[in-house]
């Protein structure tokens, strides 16, 4: 046992000489541990440390001898992770003439001195009863405790009381209550989980291990295995992972040099190179540990199930009921499915997809016995690949998928009991795998189920007011679960390098024919996976008031049939990336690109001429209801061309002649807003006589008011007036004060322009931890659009305050003149596209130096 300085003892003070006593011998333990990587010999190492000391520090302060220190927690198991909080308890008799609370500061206050970070309580026994009683976390803490020194006698009693005021099915309904409530609250940590308290991290392991010992079994995973809770093999397993997870921990603490339980990005790429991971071709080391961690936490959640439904069978003795017959396979016990032979499924393997189908159709069953959720996940290594050749099994995966109802619980449950990776192999390539791209925020294989999950949400009645459009289209969509392919296979290839669409329509070509679905469907699948990311990127970068724009997508489209499946798969898609990628605005872009195609592809070739005029009709119809006369509209028309009328809808065009009436020549700038026609965010005009940094100016603006731009028309009237249209929200979602920033924005930025003020200094915020981890190498490209007419210059760039102003003063600094900008923001990711021309375009050395000083100002 490590020892304390005895000379430390004579010193004055000997806080001091135990300090530096103490943090050698850490560090002494931190080289063993790197040499041996030992995770059990170092917790029990560094809490025998910690004890001597505590002792040492009790004895030289000269303790009361009627009381006792107590090891409580992770502690109290022996069990203390570098820089892991102390947890102490003091324990005190009930009655004593001695007032012990100056000692105990000075003892508090010593270890604090040394470095040791404490949190501690001082109670008696009684009040340790009485509390435990009313919090559960009082009473898993005292569940594991260990006298340190002082009164044994004291603590022997207390040991008594507690064990015999401890309720067992109390305390177990509230650590599993606890846990429900823990994953929930860490559901949506994927990018930075915590390794304690994420579903499969170290919490769940020593939950079964609390139950496990509150219920009288013992608290290792060798006492489950003697009274057959899990197998050798189980308990094998789960000393593997909990191995790992404690590893991970211990290096993520030393790498911290403090308490830090999540895997955050500032360490991701240090914690990967010290256990040896390498960046290989086509993904980072950090995504490999990630991944090792996501597939080690889904393995625990897996064996976590199954203990724990067996503990409660033991804790809560089922009463006598009759089984009920099912069919000749399986049976009813309980409210839950049970194989009628445990080892159904070692003969039978497919009786595995039975049972799946089986959850699927009887909606009163609540999942299976741990006997047959333990046998199904043993036999899941029998799916392979006769299995997958089988056409019996075929078609029940197919059932599975066609079925009305509860397809996603269906698919969620074979991923969660290892089946899915295990039949479609390339599904099973990408569960755990991170997407370090800034805007998914998901592994891969959960992205794909939160798209088929949108993707069957479409299809729910009592959900059709959350997309209208989409639920419509869903319920005259033929065979749906083409849909639910496509959103399975879309991104099954990520991470292999090369296109992961193209790819991916390999995969999915090869899975439709072996399971004999008809060409024609074969064919939509194949085409979806393809193509899943061709309307997002036309909605969001391409100008869709360019019929040209329109004529080529539906030329690639090519069907109706293939535009809705394209349009349900797109949007369930997006949403599925993250709860932040989608908005109202991207949602309204892709309605307007689904309903102009389909306009194209049922025959309308109506003319440039006849699709203008009809435009203006909408327009003067609109503004006949504010009693507007016939010629109000004539003095603007007059000075705006056919490009303005294509860009602008009927009802922006009659918000601007209605506003800008009696103003076509007003030398005061024109700034007016209103509520966003996409419902999310603010619509904003702005007219006044064209500046040469007005683009720039208009952007340092917003991004000072913390605005984010959706959207920006640009236009230039025939008499050298700007009138511009900027979609803008607010990042931070302060949805009741939009009406409120109206009338800021309709004030503050008028009078900017109308003053010309000089241009501010650029935004300096903060970039996300994200980017500064894995940033984003900017991209930029100056090219003819398709008429020769104008330059599109696209940029992809991480994300950043200041990030449009940068670019507007690049492109003055040329003398570019801009048309449109198409603004994208997925995340931390910007994919931002341009309308722009300009003398200085002309000439190829200047466009590669405007490239060059384009890319200097994205990395900021």
């Amino acid at each position: 046992m490590p020892q304390p300085a005895g000379a430390a003892l004579s010193e004055s003070p000997p806080g001091a000489r135990w300090k530096s006593r103490l943090n050698q011998q850490r560090r002494a333990q931190e080289l063993r541990y790197f040499e041996n990587r030992s995770a059990s010999g170092l917790l029990r190492g560094h809490s025998r440390l910690i004890d001597a000391q505590l002792a040492a520090v009790w004895r030289h302060l000269e303790m009361p001898p009627t009381i006792a220190l107590v090891a409580v927690g992770g502690y109290g198991r022996g069990q203390l992770f570098p820089y892991s909080d102390i947890d102490l308890l003091v324990l005190l008799p009930p009655t004593t003439q001695l007032n012990p609370q100056h000692k105990l500061e000075q003892f508090i206050g010593m270890l604090w001195d040394m470095g040791l970070e404490v949190g501690h309580s001082v109670r008696s026994v009684d009040e340790c009863v009485a509390l435990a009683a009313q919090d559960i976390t009082v009473q898993t803490s005292l569940l594991e405790t260990r006298l340190l020194t002082g009164e044994r006698k004291l603590f022997r009693r207390f040991e008594r009381e507690f064990a015999r005021a401890f309720e067992v099915q109390r305390f177990c309904k509230a650590k599993r209550l606890e846990q429900e409530q823990r994953h929930e609250r860490y559901r949506d940590t994927n990018l930075e989980p915590n390794i304690k308290e994420t579903a499969g991290g170290l919490r769940d392991l020593h939950n079964i291990l609390w139950i496990s010992k509150a219920a009288g079994i013992g608290d290792g995973w060798s006492d489950l295995v003697k009274k057959e809770i899990i197998t050798r093999r189980e308990a094998a397993q789960l000393r593997l992972h909990e191995t790992f997870l404690r590893n991970l921990r211990i290096q993520l603490h030393y790498l911290a040099r403090r308490r830090e339980e999540r895997l955050v990005f500032d360490v991701q790429t240090a914690l990967a190179a010290q256990m040896g991971l390498r960046d290989t071709a086509h993904r980072r080391a950090s995504e490999h540990l990630m991944q090792r961690f996501y597939r080690t936490a889904k393995e625990i959640s897996q064996i976590n199930t199954v203990v724990l439904q067996n503990l409660d069978a033991l804790i809560f003795p089922p009463r006598a009921q009759a089984t009920q017959k099912l069919n000749v396979r399986f049976q009813v016990r309980n409210e839950l499915l049970e194989a009628r032979d445990e080892g159904l499924f070692r003969r039978s393997p497919g009786a595995m997809l039975e049972a799946i189908s089986l959850l699927q159709q009887h909606h009163e069953l609540k999942g299976m016995t741990a006997s047959t959720l333990r046998a199904l996940w043993r036999a899941s290594s029998q799916i392979n690949r006769a299995f997958r050749a089988d056409p019996a099994n075929r078609e029940r995966f197919m059932q599975i998928l066609r079925s009305p109802t509860r397809v996603l619980r269906a698919l969620i449950r074979m991923n969660q009991c290892g089946l899915l990776g295990r039949y479609i192999p390339a599904f099973g390539r990408i569960i755990g795998q991170m997407q370090h791209d800034l805007y998914h925020v998901y592994t891969v294989d959960e992205h794909i189920l939160k798209v088929v999950r949108n993707l069957r949400r479409f299809a729910v009645l009592d959900l059709a007011h959350e997309f209208p459009l989409c639920s419509r289209l869903m319920s005259d969509f033929a065979n749906p679960e083409l849909l639910f392919l496509a959103g399975l296979f879309h991104d099954i290839a990520k991470g292999r390098g090369g296109d992961h669409s193209v790819l991916g329509k390999a995969d999915a070509a090869r899975f439709c024919r072996d399971h004999g679905l008809p060409r024609d469907d074969v064919e939509l699948v194949v085409w979806l996976v393809e193509n899943h990311l061709n309307m997002s990127h036309t909605a969001q970068k391409q100008d869709l008031s360019d019929p040209g724009v329109i004529d080529a997508f539906a030329a690639k489209v090519g069907t109706d049939r293939r535009l809705v499946a394209l349009y349900l798969l797109t949007v369930a898609d997006i949403r599925g990336t993250s709860p932040k990628v989608w908005n109202a605005w991207k949602g309204k872009l892709l309605e307007d690109l689904f309903l102009a195609t389909r306009r194209r592809l049922s025959g309308d070739t109506r003319s440039l001429d006849s699709s203008l005029q009809q435009r203006q009709d909408a327009a003067k119809a609109k503004l006949r209801l504010y009693a507007i006369s016939e010629q109000a509209h004539e003095k603007l028309w007059a000075q705006l061309e056919v490009s303005y009328f294509l860009r602008h809808g009927p009802d922006e065009i009659a918000w601007h002649t209605r506003l800008l009436n009696y103003r076509v020549d007003s030398d005061a700038p024109v700034v007016k807003t209103r509520l966003s026609p996409a419902g999310e965010g603010l619509q904003v005009m702005i007219y006044v006589r064209d500046q040469k940094d007005l683009f720039a100016r208009i952007c340092g603006f917003f991004e000072r008011s913390s605005f984010s731009i959706m959207d920006a028309k640009i236009y230039t009237t025939r008499h050298g007036y700007a009138l511009d249209s900027f979609e803008i929200s607010d990042p931070y979602n302060r949805k009741p004060q939009y009406r409120d920033m109206a009338g800021y924005i309709e004030h503050e930025l008028g009078q900017r322009l109308l003053n010309q003020t000089p241009l501010e200094p650029l935004t300096q915020g903060r970039v996300s931890r994200q980017l500064r981890h894995f940033p984003i190498t900017p991209e930029v490209s100056i090219e003819p659009d398709e008429r020769g007419v104008y330059k599109v210059l696209q940029i992809i760039a991480g994300d950043r305050p200041g990030l449009l102003s940068r670019v507007a003063r690049c492109l003055v600094k040329y003398g570019i003149n801009l048309h449109s900008a198409k603004i994208n923001t997925l995340g931390d990711r910007a994919e931002d596209v341009f309308l722009i021309n300009g003398a200085a375009l002309g000439d190829a050395k200047t466009v590669v130096q405007l490239e060059s000083d384009l890319v200097q100002q994205l990395q900021g």
